[in-house]
């Protein structure tokens, strides 16, 4: 996406590999596994803030992005690679961040907070494997902005589009109700709260 990557000491930089079985969900629901379980550990680190999911895998604190979360799948393996906001953020760019520091919250060291990520990463995963979408479409709802949040959609296929956050199709697909009262299912995109 053109967008420089900055990585100064004292955030946190993980990842994670995930065997994939025959019986699990769709890989790329991955996704909403790591953003609920990031949104565990960081709530559990800092309970008064408002932490909310943007779809499919962004933390966001008041508008302002916190975390990111990248997956890469390679054979019958995926690689979720998370970056998290701790105690610094990058200035300078085109859109709002921030970090656990700016907003007066507590800042572990970054090998206490992959252990807290890891416990939460864990659970979500046994869950996606023995619940299905079910429990975590449920979720992520649960800790995303709520529906009828304006977006802005940047799809690869054609232009922004705007709408309203209609929740989650039964695939983690975003639904964006358009303002002729339609439903699209997003599956790829670049999310923006309006």
């Amino acid at each position: 996406m053109g967008r420089d990557w900055q990585s100064p000491l004292g955030n946190f930089y993980g990842s994670t590999l995930v065997g994939l079985r025959a019986v699990d969900p769709q890989a790329a629901t991955l996704a909403l596994v790591a953003a609920v379980a990031l949104h565990d550990a960081l709530t559990f680190l800092a309970p008064d803030l408002p932490f909310q999911i943007k779809w499919p895998n962004d933390i966001m604190v008041d508008g302002a992005k916190l975390s990111g979360i990248l997956l890469e799948r390679s054979g019958e393996a995926v690689v979720i690679g998370i970056g998290v906001n701790l105690a610094f953020h990058p200035e300078g760019l085109d859109r709002k961040v921030t970090s656990l520091a700016a907003l007066g919250a507590p800042v572990p060291d970054p090998a206490e907070f992959q252990l807290i990520l890891a416990d939460r990463i864990d659970d979500w995963l046994a869950r996606w494997r023995s619940e299905g979408m079910i429990a975590l479409r449920q979720a992520w709802v649960e800790r995303a902005h709520p529906k009828g949040t304006a977006l802005t959609v940047n799809t690869p296929d054609g232009p922004a589009t705007q709408g309203l956050f209609d929740g989650l199709a039964e695939d983690g697909a975003l639904m964006l109700r358009l303002a002729d009262g339609t439903i699209r299912a997003i599956h790829a995109g670049d999310i923006f709260l309006i």
